[in-house]
């Protein structure tokens, strides 16, 4: 078995000039000064408006295509009850949260509406032949489909022919230069689109799809997006981070019936909720019941008003979860063993591998953390009789579904983003598929891009922390994609006192310059304790915290790498 890969240090270069001008300007530290031009401003004012952003920053919802004419088509269907609708989503929280911010809008407007979620495993991603067979039987006039939608050319030229309108609100690429016929497609990432920012959740195209039918700017319902938001993993740029940061102070203080029993039930009552919450508490919950039964469970918590029922969805979820949690857990023990017999990492770089019956709700997950074990594309494979069912995770510049694309011709369908994406192949077309992905990546690929890094703010010394500092770097939040936490690097540290393991394998320790003194803090670090006692010295990446336990503000360290000397 490969062993963990070792980060590299990629230090970021200081711009003295830019960071006295950004410090005068703005009445900031040269610390934060420098993250700032590390993110890419090079003004005063692009940086002020990044640090001040808010709701009123928002873009106008009349720039996404199609935008007047979906509109048109709900209003329409509103004006006259025979036009019965339909909501079609994804599985996934994105989705999920996307249904529930539209049903729950259009209900309020006086729609009987209906809704249809996929379920995961049994008809996978998008449009398929059982809801248009439904969509018929029910005499549907008017179609919506949240988070999907862009590629179900067949199935959305099929529905048109029958004269049903279809309006199409997702944020994922086109697999084609041609677009399915739709009545409208409201989606920033066309090739026409003139929207400014193409980075939404499909549950920020909803959001913004609301505002325009209702004209309000429905800041109430900010906590739905930015739980669907973070848990898409998109990059926290932009409107991104205005809606998250906005709906982070909503989640916390919700009026959801639902998501407050889903809060109670996770045991993070009383927190202030952060992006970490929702990406490894929160988001995991609602997903869980559409990899291991059915999505509906977490959508009709969302949805109910009735606090008993909430609670006893918010304790299937969590029974759902243990249980994704079990399956997950086997997998990644059997995916490991096969890594170590089928993967040559010399020629390999891309993990390919499959196995009869994985289940396949809970591939992506293991997906992603092999993918951060071995630091490479990592594609899944659930075998099936006649069709196999995938999941991918990959890499910085490996653009997975443009790789996909150029796969296309193996696989029976595929969709996704440059990070993650799922598939569906025939078992006999899977080595074919290993092969030709893995000269793909010979081509992309090179030697550097195989070995992950870590991208350092400064370099700093002790004593150029403080408390003001410290709670300053917090303006740049809510991190994540796009706007990672800022890190940094201090050399020839030592450390002080006895090192400590704690609960959950918490390494804690004291690391001294000789005139200044810091805890520290390393998550899942504890069997590097003989390496600190041993060592003359260390250089430490991390990110510097205010522990406010008690209203006792003190700095520490929280560990990312340690380089022992």
């Amino acid at each position: 078995m490969k062993p963990d890969v070792p980060k590299i240090l990629n230090i970021s270069c200081l711009d003295p000039i830019l960071q006295d001008v950004l410090s005068r300007d703005l009445g900031i530290s040269r610390i934060l000064a420098q993250v700032l031009i590390n993110r890419g401003f090079k003004t005063a004012a692009e940086a002020e408006k990044f640090l001040s952003a808010k709701l009123d920053d928002l873009l106008s919802y009349q720039l996404l295509p199609d935008i007047e004419r979906a509109v048109d088509l709900v209003k329409c269907a509103l004006g006259n009850r025979n036009n019965k609708v339909m909501i079609f989503g994804d599985y996934d929280t994105d989705g999920i949260t996307g249904v529930a911010l539209l049903k729950k809008t259009l209900s309020k407007m006086g729609m009987d509406v209906e809704h249809y979620l996929p379920h995961r495993i049994k008809e996978g991603y998008g449009l398929n032949k059982n809801v248009l067979s439904l969509i018929k039987q029910k005499g549907i006039k008017l179609l919506i489909t949240v988070d999907c939608g862009t590629n179900n050319h067949l199935e959305i030229r099929q529905l048109r022919q029958e004269k049903i309108e279809v309006v199409v609100i997702d944020h994922h690429e086109s697999a084609d230069s041609d677009l399915p016929p739709a009545s409208a497609i409201v989606n920033p990432k066309l090739k026409n689109s003139r929207y400014p920012y193409r980075d939404l959740a499909g549950v920020g195209v909803a959001y913004k799809f609301c505002q325009a039918v209702t004209g309000d700017k429905l800041f109430e319902d900010l906590d739905l997006v930015s739980l669907g938001t973070i848990s898409d993993v998109v990059p926290l740029t932009g409107e991104n981070r205005i809606l998250v940061k906005e709906g982070l102070s909503a989640l916390t203080r919700t009026k959801n019936v639902g998501l407050k029993a889903l809060i109670e039930t996770s045991g993070i009552e009383d927190k202030k909720m952060t992006p970490y919450f929702v990406s490894y508490i929160l988001g995991p919950r609602i997903n869980a019941s559409g990899r291991i039964a059915s999505a509906e469970i977490a959508l009709e918590l969302l949805l109910t008003g009735e606090e008993l029922k909430a609670r006893g969805l918010a304790e299937i979820i969590e029974a759902h979860n243990r249980q994704r949690q079990r399956i997950e857990s086997v997998i990644l023990q059997e995916a490991e063993d096969l890594i170590s017999r089928e993967i040559n990492f010399k020629e390999h770089k891309v993990i390919v591998i499959a196995k009869d019956d994985w289940h396949p709700g809970v591939l992506g997950i293991v997906a992603s953390k092999l993918t951060d074990r071995f630091y490479r594309p990592t594609i899944l494979i659930s075998k099936g009789h006649s069709l196999c069912k995938g999941s991918a995770r990959s890499i910085k510049n490996f653009h997975l579904f443009e790789m996909l694309c150029k796969c296309r011709h193996l696989l029976e369908s595929f969709g996704g983003h440059a990070h993650a994406a799922g598939l569906v192949i025939s078992p006999k077309k899977i080595e074919d598929f290993k092969k030709l992905i893995n000269h793909l990546a010979e081509e992309k690929l090179l030697f550097m891009d195989l070995l992950p890094s870590l991208d350092i703010d400064m370099e700093l010394k002790l004593q150029e922390l403080d408390k003001e500092v410290v709670m300053e770097l917090e303006a740049l939040a809510p991190f994540g994609l796009g706007n990672p936490e800022p890190l940094f690097f201090t050399r020839e540290l030592r450390v002080k006192g006895e090192p400590r393991v704690l609960g959950r394998n918490t390494l804690k320790f004291w690391v001294t310059d000789g005139e200044f003194t810091y805890p520290a803090i390393g998550f899942n670090l504890g069997e590097l304790k003989d390496n600190l006692i041993n060592a003359k010295s260390l250089d430490l990446v991390y990110k510097p915290k205010m522990d406010l336990w008690e209203d006792n503000e003190t700095i520490f360290l929280e560990v990312q790498e340690i380089f022992f000397r």
